[in-house]
């Protein structure tokens, strides 16, 4: 059970949508480090449960944005010390990467709205992944991505743009490139963000942002299908490793 989360959180309009959601429903208390606002990174010794969000900014960009090595650092310390249930997305899988030792760069090419995800071998047998569908679609947002993996990591799923989609460390440590974290709601305060549209818009043509709202009627009920998966794998996992204990 958790019962105290936090989140790091880099962009107002990052919010931590469905896993926000599916903490309340645990019952667990998130306080929210809204880091790009200056705030400070408490000390991690109360919480259970760490959740990094996404941003536009890349993990290198720490001369723009200092904040990022004391997150880089408070994710080395939730990892390697503390070994407690980590979800990352987006930018949070690239910080979690670099925190452990891995290497992220530009990718080959920008990887932008609803976009297919496949398992492999290990995300078909691995806990974290159990009760995926082998192939789905869900939003990409990125034009960064792992080039090298840290000592540990496993991958278990992939698109044919980025090679790392899921990745997990161990069995209580796991981050996606994909947003597995957003709701209607959400897509819908895009339309009131002229930085979103144009993004959108250079990504994959013009009036993308109707294009990608058409969609996601569709394929937001099955992202919150592959994000509840996930989600309830890792606490089960949690619970069987505290069993084993």
């Amino acid at each position: 059970m958790i019962r105290r989360a936090l989140a790091f959180q880099h962009m107002d309009d990052e919010p931590p949508g469905l896993f926000g959601r599916f903490l309340a429903e645990q019952g667990a208390e998130l306080d929210v480090v809204m880091l790009h606002r200056g705030e400070a990174i408490p000390s991690l010794a109360p919480y259970d449960f760490l959740l990094v969000m996404g941003g536009a900014m890349d993990v290198w960009e720490t001369d723009a944005h200092p904040w990022l090595k004391d997150e880089i650092a408070a994710i080395r310390e939730w990892t390697l010390q503390r070994n407690r249930p980590y979800i990352g997305v987006c930018l949070g899988l690239q910080l979690l990467a670099v925190a452990l030792g891995g290497e992220v760069g530009l990718a080959r090419a920008a990887e932008v709205g609803f976009g297919k995800v496949e398992l492999n071998a290990l995300g078909h047998a691995h806990p974290l992944t159990r009760g995926l569908p082998s192939t789905f679609k869900i939003m990409q947002w990125h034009h960064a991505e792992v080039t090298k993996l840290p000592a540990g990591a496993e991958v278990l799923a992939s698109s044919a743009v980025s090679p790392v989609q899921i990745m997990s460390v161990g069995r209580e440590i796991m981050a996606t490139q994909f947003h597995g974290e957003l709701t209607p709601a959400l897509i819908d305060r895009w339309a009131q963000i002229p930085q979103y549209l144009e993004w959108l818009d250079q990504a994959v043509g013009p009036g993308a942002y109707s294009r990608v709202k058409n969609q996601s009627r569709l394929q937001l009920t099955r992202t919150e299908r592959v994000s509840r998966a996930m989600f309830d794998n890792l606490l089960a996992s949690r619970r069987n490793l505290r069993k084993a204990a």
